[in-house]
């Protein structure tokens, strides 16, 4: 039978399940990515685990959230970090050598692999013919340690290209584009893959920067077909032995069709506040801007930051703005400086931060109150930048330097200017120097964890209980963010390897007194949230259930569900739920007591489960949970799923 490339890599990694849509399957991965907002729960994960080494072909840790050095505990952390990576066998990037996904796709990915990464914008790597995945932390840790990732088998929605985007217009336009059409739910269930004669136009970073932002339609995967492209980048990087072909078979069909003629492309862009708010810039023209800010992994490519260096050399940006330059890796730093395009942007009044995430995460570069900030970053949601009354749009780079140098929202097809040809450099300066490799396996034994004062276990989880009674703490609305659920920046995200502390900031831009609320109820059996659609939309960070779910969270009903976010809940014994009729959402309050009976029967012997609501009627309620997540649910989550495992494993060994 004819496949498509998504089919080829799912058929040769399943372990378990059948290819048919929803239905769960079990994929062998081949190599993982932590990043350390995620990777320190991941690596005590891995002690509690008693890991002696990764099973996987390629792990690397990556240290580009937290590089901001303000007090020990970023740094404890990196410590940490690094020994934790020198004693389970995996690569450690060091700070400083840029953010992990274009690094990842500089050194260690290869078409044909899987990918499963802690981080939501791991998709990104599927512009090399890889099946990458963005999941939660424990399911990484599970995945280093040899097993299976469990996802529900995604539709195959395939995007023809056609055509050569115009001057003025990037990659950046053509994924804002498709989120224009779609909206943060398009992707929900799907791998898109992207196919046809525009592709020959497309560079390999081009395609990373749209599979990037996949993530912001919902999309499970992006897959790029691994074609003369993607070997000539390999070979450019000096790792052309890692190439193998893998395009889609003649006659191959997908679930879902679509054509994007990118020769009709313009340049988009993103209102605030979020990625599917998008219109065309020239609807926008004329705003004021603020601040005006290039980088980040949507935008991490060498071309990215030349062609914006190429529009403002020799001019000087409008007074008054901000000009943040991201570099998103030391090597691409390196090549910006040799090509002068550094000093273009400097001289133009631009400012040059270190490679990493930074603002894109709220990580410095936070814009003024209330003031527009144009980004070439992934997502906009309230607050994420750092400032919590933040007016964000997302953009490409191209849009970003022209509004620089007029200080207002400028389609940069208006400036009186020949457009500049960049093209990706040939001969890029290779830098291995700040990814650690593996040690040998003896030498790792030998290593001990370092961890500073800062670091806290994770508690026990209890098991689901038969009855519960608890009250509705929050109703939200639709596309509640991981970011509102718990907020990045330099604020939270020091105390990641401290639940105890990182609980104390949950839901505080939605509802501030949270966190005192679901405190003094905790011991009394916990409480429910109520959300809308796509809920815990964004970021993978397992924080924004794991610190929840230490404050007493047991239920979350919602209309629906962002993937990754629902795996989370599932993972750490919160119970997803959503309405069998919609309708009951507008029946259920903040303050509402809900009463759920016999449910460790009702989620084992069917889908349904009834809860009764004081003083109002019963409603119904549904579970999407596989017969292995039950068990978990039933446990109380992953960790003690493993836990009952390692016994039974040890009790058939003695017999």
């Amino acid at each position: 039978m004819a496949m498509n490339v998504s089919e080829k890599l799912i058929n040769s990694h399943l372990i378990s399940g059948k290819m048919k849509a929803g239905e769960e399957i079990g994929l062998k991965i081949d190599q993982t990515l932590t990043q350390d907002a995620t990777g320190t729960m991941v690596m005590l994960e891995l002690e509690a685990m008693d890991l002696d080494r990764a099973k996987t072909e390629a792990s690397a840790q990556y240290v580009d959230h937290n590089i901001i050095q303000e007090d020990n505990k970023n740094p404890d952390d990196h410590l940490f970090l690094q020994s934790a990576a020198r004693r389970f066998g995996l690569y450690y990037s060091r700070p400083g050598n840029g953010v992990s996904h274009p690094v990842h796709m500089q050194r260690l990915a290869e078409p044909g692999k899987t990918l499963l990464g802690s981080d939501s914008h791991t998709c990104a790597n599927g512009c090399m013919g890889m099946l990458a995945m963005g999941a939660g932390g424990i399911d990484v840790a599970m995945a280093i340690a040899g097993e299976p990732f469990f996802v529900k088998m995604p539709k195959i929605w395939g995007i023809r290209l056609t055509g050569e985007l115009p001057e003025w217009v990037s990659a950046k336009d053509v994924i804002l584009e498709l989120l224009r059409r779609h909206d943060v739910k398009g992707g929900v269930g799907r791998i898109i893959e992207y196919y046809g004669p525009g592709l020959k136009h497309l560079s390999a970073m081009d395609r990373h920067v749209i599979a990037n932002m996949g993530a912001e339609l919902g999309a499970t995967a992006t897959v790029f077909p691994s074609d003369k492209e993607v070997r000539r980048y390999l070979k450019s990087q000096q790792r052309e032995d890692a190439w193998v072909e893998i395009l889609a078979d003649e006659g191959a069909t997908y679930d879902i069709d679509e054509e994007i003629n990118l020769a009709e492309i313009e340049p988009m862009i993103a209102k605030p506040s979020s990625p599917g708010n998008v219109v065309p810039v020239k609807n926008l023209e004329g705003e004021p801007i603020y601040q005006s800010y290039v980088g980040s992994s949507a935008n991490p490519g060498y071309r990215d930051f030349a062609i914006a260096a190429e529009i403002v050399k020799g001019k000087q940006i409008s007074k008054g703005i901000s000009f943040d330059i991201n570099p998103s890796s030391r090597q691409m730093l390196t090549d910006l400086v040799k090509e002068s395009h550094i000093a273009s942007l400097l001289s133009s009044g631009a400012r040059l931060h270190q490679a990493g995430c930074n603002g894109c995460i709220g990580m410095g570069q936070a814009p003024a109150t209330g003031r527009n900030s144009l980004r070439t970053t992934p997502r906009n949601f309230p607050g994420r930048s750092g400032t919590r009354e933040d007016s964000v749009f997302l953009c490409s780079p191209e849009t970003a330097a022209a509004s620089a140098l007029t200080g207002k929202i400028t389609d940069p097809r208006s400036l009186e200017m020949k457009y500049p040809k960049v093209r990706e450099i040939t001969q890029p300066s290779i830098d291995v120097d700040l990814l650690e490799k593996p040690l040998p396996v003896e030498e790792a034994k030998q290593v001990t964890l370092e961890k500073g004062p800062n670091i806290a276990s994770i508690p026990d989880m209890s098991p689901l209980p038969d009855r519960l009674e608890i009250p509705v703490l929050l109703k939200m609305g639709d596309n509640i963010s991981t970011d509102e659920i718990l907020a990045g920046g330099s604020r939270v995200l020091p105390y990641r390897s401290n639940l105890p502390e990182i609980s104390k900031f949950s839901f505080e831009i939605i509802d501030d007194t949270y966190y005192d609320r679901a405190m003094k109820i905790r011991e009394e059996g916990g409480h429910a949230l109520i959300g809308g659609y796509n809920y815990g939309q964004g970021s993978s960070r397992e924080h924004a259930a794991l610190a929840p779910r230490y404050l007493g969270l047991r239920v979350v009903i919602a209309k629906d569900f962002a993937r990754i976010h629902w795996q989370n809940l599932v993972n750490f014994g919160v119970l997803p739920l959503t309405f069998r009729d919609e309708k009951d959402y507008d029946k259920l309050e903040k303050g509402d007591l809900i009463q759920l009976d016999d449910l460790r029967k009702s989620i084992q012997t069917g889908t349904i489960v009834k809860a009764n609501v004081q003083g109002k009627q019963a409603i119904q309620l549904e579970h999407a949970l596989s017969d292995r997540q039950i068990d978990m649910m039933l446990k109380g989550g992953l960790i003690n799923w493993i836990k009952a495992r390692q016994v039974n494993d040890k009790e058939e060994q003695l017999w």
